[in-house]
């Protein structure tokens, strides 16, 4: 398993796309975008150039879309992912635009939240988002990229039987054990038994259950929430899994965050090596 980081594309970092990760001394990431807009030819050109300069490969794109999205239990199942019909034409193309500039740049997969996907298969809401994920996944088939889930708002059990409805072969997953505890979606450790064949990416992230009803529960550095990462690697080495771990602290405080990034990776070379 290797130690990367998530690094974002956006218009401020074009000359240097590559410097965060150099910085902390890792060899690979998650590219995000979720400005459609710089997925083009001359970017994508950029991208490879000082890929290849800097010695730090993209392990996959992560792939944001258009449109107001909340990220709690109120209005997030009617605005996050593919599920809202309202955006769900223009996010469906977005993607498409994501999975074509992952083509471009040699990246494997395109990753993405799909959104609340329903639990319950007799949601009219529900044969819809499965159709519009099998009209990405075999887009991105079709150019030789997988069409990754982030986990978030799914149980592990819906994940698995979207995956089997969809049936490309072309799907998997970026497993962040943080957001199945921040939702109230499952044990990480325990979903591997669902869907640890599916494994593509690991986000290294931790966070705590929800304490109300509405909002989801905190992210905290990795090691001080309720994954229990040294478990939880044990468990991804016992499924197989020999993707990418990729560090990501979602806080605004750029020394905090750079100082829990560094001891993410330190504490992670020793749980590997355990």
């Amino acid at each position: 398993m290797e130690i990367g980081i998530i690094n974002s594309l956006r218009p401020d970092r074009l000359q240097a796309i590559f410097k965060p990760v150099c910085e902390f001394g890792f060899k690979t990431c998650q590219l995000v975008g979720w400005d459609a807009s710089l997925w083009t030819d001359e970017i994508a050109a950029r991208v490879i150039e000082q890929s290849g300069s800097a010695g730090v490969r993209v392990c996959a794109v992560w792939a944001g879309y258009s449109g107001h999205v909340e990220w709690d239990f109120v209005n997030g199942p009617v605005t996050a992912g593919l599920v809202p019909r309202e955006y769900r034409a223009g996010r469906i193309a977005e993607l498409k635009k994501g999975a074509d500039f992952a083509a471009r740049i040699g990246a494997p997969a395109i990753i993405t939240h799909c959104g609340f996907i329903p639990e319950n298969m007799t949601d009219p809401l529900y044969d819809e988002v499965v159709d519009a994920i099998a009209e990405i996944a075999r887009y991105c088939e079709g150019l030789g990229v997988g069409f990754w889930f982030e986990t978030g708002q799914e149980t592990p059990v819906v994940l698995l039987r979207t995956i089997e409805r969809v049936g490309t072969g072309n799907l998997g997953l970026n497993l962040d054990p943080a957001n199945l505890i921040m939702y109230g979606k499952g044990n990480p450790i325990d979903a591997l038994d669902v869907f640890g064949s599916y494994v593509r990416n690991v986000h290294v992230k931790d966070g705590m259950p929800p304490t109300n009803g509405e909002q989801l529960g905190a992210e905290v550095q990795v090691g001080q929430g309720r994954v229990r990462f040294p478990e939880f690697i044990q468990r991804l080495k016992e499924v197989g899994f020999d993707g990418e771990l990729i560090i990501e602290r979602e806080i605004s405080e750029g020394p905090r965050q750079n100082r829990d990034i560094r001891q993410t990776a330190e504490d992670l070379r020793r749980w590997l090596n355990a």
